[in-house]
């Protein structure tokens, strides 16, 4: 099942006032104002980041002071400039009726239009030095910037405490700032996110394997999938994502031996996938099942395209490095497999997050994430609830599906998936895009689906041996590849993907471009004819779809 899903909490996390003093904020969580507050800070001088403290403080014993000596790295974010006018722009951009319509910015646009300036970062930088920590390169979106130093430095620099803690009910340990950090009142002005101040593993993998798995190959091949979905032809005829890279979002490492034995196995002769570290990178490898699913998926669907793999330690400071790296890389296709519930994220890293997902639809980027393997109850406590970043609007929510073929591939039918993630955000605002199917005043979720089932799940090399696994770990990179074989197909990339999506769906040519799932439910929901909370407009019919798009 996931991994870390009794480390989520829907304890809300502690809204700052910038008149509140740090020891008000340590007392709110139960420290004593004497452990709260910072060394040598001037508190009346200083404006804490409101909501800057993990979740799972709420429900963690304390166990000590982090070490002064030890090595602490975070990444700092910036908040963009003229944020009304990035919000007008992504409005342009995503209208099929606009003349701006998916004409996207480059990298270096972006950053003019909407990066830090350069004196906030120089009056950041130079404060961030003046307090000991060594500062990295500014990133090339000019949002982000990485620093390092002793616990001790960190904490002066920040005007917080880190300490240990385990997490009640579990062996799980991990350190954590005590209280919001807090910066000088001109630069606090500028910056939307700390992350970094602590270790706390808060990514969950979307991926789930049958009770009971053979070692011999069974599950969806390559050949079957391509069937299934309709993309046989298209590959055949060399559209098979030549020219496209995928970039997949990891917190863990994997072994390319795994993907080699894949690739012989099915006779794919793809690129070798890249690593790119992000935030130091990782060497854990015990979600190297989920890698291996999203790098074997892409490559039996898209067998042409070029694989980026983004590892980065599975902590705030890792997610938050990574996604600003693959902003700034502009990748055309981004992956995501990993989640939380949206109660898990502290509303800081959102923020900065969001902005990131903002920048990849200004940037035409197409980005799915997994929207969750618990059906409607994401948080796990009972009720209705969603993961993120699927609930985020500038993010492809991709939800999951039972698949029906026959024994040579043929596709029957789907019906939503049991554990298909899915309902309504209590964050984001229904996006204009999804007006014409949502009517109530919150983003729903997903937007599309595919098999997830791990009935009828992949079939994955992963540790040395074959397994059947499922989840909407499939899901997500089965779209990311569609999108790359789309974009070596049609001259205009798929670009901002809810854009593209809601834009056909919404048309004449919806029955042919998509299989509308219509029965199934994943507890509150219930599929049913168009779009709906299970599996959104459905899975694609991939040459009919780009059939129906080049018109």
């Amino acid at each position: 099942m996931t991994s870390h899903k009794h480390r989520k909490s829907r304890k809300k996390t502690v809204a700052v006032l910038v008149a509140m003093t740090v020891p008000a904020v340590g007392a709110a969580y139960g420290f004593s104002a004497a452990f709260a507050s910072p060394v040598s800070v001037r508190v009346s001088a200083r404006v804490a980041l409101a909501s800057d403290v993990v979740p799972a403080v709420g429900h963690s014993a304390q166990t000590g002071k982090v070490a002064a000596g030890k090595s602490v790295s975070a990444t700092v974010s910036f908040t963009p400039r003229d944020q009304a006018g990035l919000n007008s722009f992504l409005a342009k951009v995503s209208d099929p009726k606009a003349k701006e319509y998916k004409h996207y910015l480059t990298v270096s646009q972006f950053a003019a239009r909407y990066g830090a300036t350069t004196a906030t970062v120089a009056k950041t930088t130079k404060y961030l030095k003046s307090q000991g920590l060594t500062v990295g390169a500014v990133s090339a979106n000019r949002l982000s910037v990485g620093v390092s130093g002793s616990a001790a430095k960190v904490e002066k620099a920040f005007g917080t405490h880190l300490a240990n803690f385990r997490e009640k009910g579990s062996k799980h340990t991990y350190f954590a700032n005590t209280a919001a950090p807090t910066l000088p009142r001109d630069i606090a002005a500028q910056i939307a996110d700390v992350a970094g101040l602590n270790d706390y593993a808060k990514y969950h993998r979307n991926t789930v394997r049958p009770k009971a798995t053979s070692k011999a190959v069974s599950g969806l091949t390559p050949v079957k999938a391509r069937k299934a979905y309709n993309l046989t032809s298209t590959i055949s005829a060399g559209y098979d994502g030549t020219g496209s890279t995928v970039g997949l979002v990891e917190f863990s490492a994997f072994s390319q031996s795994d993907i080699n034995a894949y690739d012989s196995q099915f006779s794919l002769s793809p690129s070798t996938p890249t690593v790119v570290k992000a935030g130091g990178g990782t060497t854990d490898k015990s979600g190297q099942d989920e890698v291996d699913l999203d790098i074997e998926v892409v490559q039996a669907l898209a067998p042409g395209a070029a694989i980026k793999v983004y590892e980065a330690p599975n902590s705030d400071a890792g997610e938050t490095a990574l996604y600003a790296k693959l902003v700034s890389d502009n990748v055309p296709v981004i992956s995501i497999s990993w989640g939380i519930n949206e109660a898990g994220e502290t509303s800081s890293n959102r923020t900065a997050l969001n902005t990131d997902f903002k920048e990849a639809a200004a940037q035409g980027q197409s980005v799915y994430a997994a929207s969750g393997d618990d059906g409607s109850d994401d948080a796990g406590d009972g009720g209705t609830s969603v993961d993120f970043p699927a609930s985020d609007p500038y993010v492809t929510g991709t939800g999951g599906t039972k698949l029906t073929i026959t024994s040579t591939g043929t596709y029957t039918k789907e019906t939503g998936w049991t554990g298909s993630g899915g309902g309504v955000s209590t964050l984001f605002a229904t996006p204009s895009f999804q007006s014409s199917v949502n009517t109530g005043s919150k983003r729903t979720v997903p937007d599309v689906a595919a098999d997830a089932d791990p009935a009828s799940g992949w079939a994955v090399y992963s540790g040395g041996s074959w397994g059947v696994i499922g989840g909407t770990s499939g899901a997500a990179p089965n779209w990311a590849a569609f999108t790359a074989v789309y974009n070596s197909e049609v001259s205009v990339p798929f670009g901002y993907a809810n854009s593209t999506i809601y834009d056909l769906a919404s048309s004449s040519s919806y029955s042919t471009a998509f299989h509308d799932v219509t029965s199934g439910s994943n507890g509150a929901f219930s599929a049913g004819t168009g779009y709906d909370k299970v599996t959104g407009w459905g899975s694609y019919n991939g040459a009919k779809f780009i059939a129906a798009e080049l018109g």
